[in-house]
């Protein structure tokens, strides 16, 4: 895959909100602010091709969340507080709604928001991650699933998961992701960020994510679970070997306005490895919305 070249006016910022300070990048202008939400073990760069390519339409924000890159690392780490995070961000940036895209550990707490706070939403784009009801109903029936989430556990040991995870200086984690892609998804200087990001302060603060979830800190749903309103795409690589093709099943049960799209032969890792085909979904859903005729 050739290098992306990111746009010209990107910019880093800084904002002091909810007890840390986050940054983020921002490129582009108008009043449609389409914001990205990466996950573990990541930073605002794993949607370096969604920025380029949205850029030159609407305002592209871009943060690293708490814990990560060069976001203070601080707690909590429960959901509510990253769901906090996102709500006080967007109003720094003098906007009531956004078009929230989300991957991994940001992609639950994207769908948290539109469960807890859908006013602060105009669409949806999920990547590779399930309706949190839905995986809660999985996981107390598939067994495969519960092998296939190994790590939630492991990651809920003292110190461990950090040290391991910084093994020959986070060499071996670049690894193990680039080998979970299709050749050519990741260039040297891909790495480069990666490496760079994870060396600054170390995963502690991402792997407090999973640790809070686990002690159940925010993740209880409401009873009856609300129907999601907001228009709503999920984008799923089929060969994701954490997250099966089953936990998409039965999510229009949650989500009036769905549409679900598969990559086969894609890994978790969907928006670096099928860029393109990620941002035709997610422009095709942003149209879709603004056409709609208000009511």
């Amino acid at each position: 895959m050739p290098p992306v070249t990111l746009p010209a006016d990107l910019r880093h910022e800084f904002a002091d909100i909810n007890g840390i300070r986050m940054h983020y990048v921002e490129a582009g202008s108008g009043d449609d602010v389409v914001l990205f939400l990466h996950g573990f073990p990541e930073s605002w760069y794993s949607w370096r091709h969604q920025l380029a390519h949205f850029a030159p339409r609407y305002r592209v924000v871009a943060p690293d969340q708490r814990g990560y890159n060069e976001t203070e690392a601080t707690g909590p780490y429960d959901t509510e507080t990253l769901q906090q995070d996102v709500l006080a961000l967007i109003q720094h940036l003098g906007v009531e709604r956004v078009h929230l895209v989300a991957h991994d550990w940001g992609a639950i707490v994207a769908w948290l928001l539109a469960i807890h706070h859908p006013e602060a939403l105009k669409s949806l784009t999920i990547c590779n991650v399930p309706h949190p009801a839905v995986f809660a109903k999985q996981i107390r029936r598939n067994p495969r699933q519960w092998l296939r989430s190994w790590y939630v556990l492991f990651f809920q040991v003292p110190w461990l998961p950090e040290t391991l995870l910084a093994s020959q200086d986070y060499q071996w984690l670049a690894r193990m992701i680039i080998r979970d892609t299709r050749p050519g998804t990741f260039t040297r200087e891909d790495v480069k960020q990666m490496l760079e990001g994870w060396r600054r302060q170390g995963l502690g603060g991402g792997v407090q994510w999973y640790r809070a979830a686990v002690r159940g800190r925010g993740m209880a749903l409401p009873d009856p679970v609300p129907l999601i309103l907001t228009p709503t795409i999920l984008i799923w690589g089929e060969d994701d070997v954490a997250l099966g093709k089953e936990l998409t099943y039965g999510t229009d049960n949650y989500v009036h306005d769905l549409t679900v799209h598969y990559l086969p032969n894609t890994s978790h890792w969907v928006q670096q490895e099928e860029p393109e085909a990620v941002n035709r979904f997610i422009e095709e859903h942003l149209r879709r919305v603004e056409d709609r005729v208000p009511i």
